[in-house]
């Protein structure tokens, strides 16, 4: 079965590859870097920095030339992802959930009608894109969501609200998944497309986050909200399907960020060790730290290996559904063991500000709870290998 998996991989950078990586450490030297704690302390969504990237081709990696995009693939998104989370997570998480989640979403199961309207605008990131699926007493449980759409004529009325929605508040569009049917039936969910500005539909909270908190968290809320039903994506009933098909793709996005800040804590690690000293050496030089850096940049490999497998496999048009859990799940963890031990080779500065250590550790546990706790995934990859 792995070897089956594993055919026909090819995991040498391809030159468009290596091509966006630089562009990215460049435009993330530049336009990202000098920032980074200004935006963080004032939880900043910096969106005119995201209408840069929009230029760039980075809002819109998947998406098809014709419709405005830079027509890339997977092993490419991945790239980029990792490249900007490495410099800043807050900026690798909002690209990802804009490309993955919503612009994703009307590229896969929007009508030509729609993909003509919404995907130039998303790619080029003259719209900020959001995604709604989760409520506040539905996280992992969507089925049970509260958010209903009922039919009206050729409208739907909305009501309820959907809650740690990235972009909620400055988002241009969003896809929000509804219940049109009955509680717990995976067919009674429908997927609509909703404006800005659309009465009934508003914004609410902005959640005040432990990490990633340039990236804007907040409410979304629906009090009569009347949609026409040529704002449905695909056909009624059809939303929570959707929705877990999109998911395996957004795995992939969360594991080339939890890529990222791993290997961005490990380099500040890395190099920090080389220039402290104690005992009159370099700390670099104790096994004990020396060890933590060889297990550090073993885990990263690891964690690399099986995110750009499930990218290629996405790519090749495989189902990833354990693929994209299994790398999610490991790269996410590994996140968060990596950025912890990056916080105890820096020591006490680890603990400040002044250091990256400290903001490297805050951002990587969102990566193990966001599209899907590390229980989902194992729960996912459980009932792939028992089927």
């Amino acid at each position: 079965m792995i070897t089956e998996s594993l055919q026909g991989v090819n995991f040498l950078e391809s030159e468009n590859q290596t091509m966006i990586a630089q562009m990215v450490r460049d435009f993330g030297a530049r336009e990202i870097k000098p920032y980074i704690m200004n935006w963080d302390e004032a939880q900043e969504f910096p969106v005119e920095m995201f209408r840069k990237m929009g230029k760039l081709g980075l809002m819109g990696v998947l998406v098809p030339e014709h419709y405005g995009g830079a027509g890339f693939g997977y092993p490419e998104y991945v790239t980029a992802i990792a490249e900007l989370s490495k410099i800043d997570g807050s900026i690798g998480l909002s690209m990802a959930a804009h490309n993955s989640l919503c612009t994703n979403h009307i590229l896969q199961f929007g009508n030509e009608e729609q993909k003509q309207a919404y995907l130039p605008k998303l790619a080029t990131a003259e719209w900020i894109g959001a995604w709604g699926l989760t409520e506040p007493n539905t996280g992992s449980d969507a089925g049970n969501m509260r958010t209903v759409a009922v039919k009206d004529g050729d409208y739907y009325i909305i009501n309820g609200a959907k809650n740690f929605i990235t972009h909620g508040k400055t988002g241009n569009v969003a896809v929000v998944i509804v219940r049109t049917g009955q509680v717990g039936d995976s067919r009674g969910m429908t997927a609509f497309v909703i404006e800005k500005g659309t009465p009934g539909f508003t914004s609410g909270k902005k959640e005040n986050k432990l990490g990633m908190r340039a990236s804007e968290t907040t409410e979304l809320i629906f009090s009569d909200c009347r949609i026409h039903k040529s704002q449905m994506l695909g056909s009624e009933g059809e939303g929570f399907i959707q929705a877990m098909k999109v998911l395996d793709g957004g795995r992939i996005s969360i594991a080339a960020l939890s890529l990222g800040i791993a290997q961005g804590a490990f380099e500040a690690a890395l190099q920090y060790s080389k220039e402290r000293h104690q005992f009159n050496k370099p700390i670099s030089s104790f096994q004990g730290i020396s060890f933590k850096l060889a297990e550090m940049a073993t885990k990263i490999e690891a964690a690399r290996l099986l995110t750009y497998r499930a990218a290629d496999l996405k790519e090749r048009g495989h189902n990833v559904n354990k693929e994209s859990a299994m790398a999610k799940l490991y790269a996410s963890e590994v996140a968060v063991e990596i950025a912890n031990e990056g916080v105890q080779i820096f020591g006490g500065y680890g603990y400040t500000k002044d250091f990256p250590a400290e903001k490297y550790y805050r951002d990587a546990k969102l990566c193990t709870i966001g599209e899907g706790t590390s229980e989902i995934q194992k729960l996912v990859i459980s009932r792939a290998i028992l089927k």
